[in-house]
């Protein structure tokens, strides 16, 4: 009775050769310990899904206090932004994203100081 011979599994067409990879090890800073870029558009999406909710708290606050129009808009216009940057990291967009999420938030936060009453 013959013993079934084990299967050898393929080896990957695009391994590096040893000079190679002593390359492409020295190109890379030994520092360089950092986030996956899915890592990255999730986190992304779960800081903008977090402010989302908190933006949306904050308006319906802010309408509980004093009613106007100047109040939903800038609180509305934060929500979308928010929107805005969760579709930017879904498509990978994440530096952007980010940056216009701080930069939106910011000029949200410093429009309800000098606008609001």
């Amino acid at each position: 009775m013959d013993a079934p011979e084990p299967e050898a599994t393929p080896e990957p067409e695009d391994t590096l050769e040893p000079e190679d990879s002593l390359e492409a090890e020295e190109s890379l800073p030994d520092s360089r310990v950092g986030l996956t870029p899915r890592q990255a558009r999730r986190i992304r999406i779960v800081l903008a899904s977090v402010l989302m909710g908190a933006m949306a708290l904050v308006l319906v606050v802010r309408l509980a206090s004093r009613t106007s129009v100047l109040v939903v808009g800038v609180y509305g216009a934060a929500l979308v932004l928010c929107g805005i940057v969760i579709e930017l990291s879904r498509n990978g967009r994440t530096r952007l994203g980010t940056w216009l999420l701080g930069v939106g938030l910011a000029a949200a936060l410093a429009a309800d100081w000098l606008l609001l009453p």
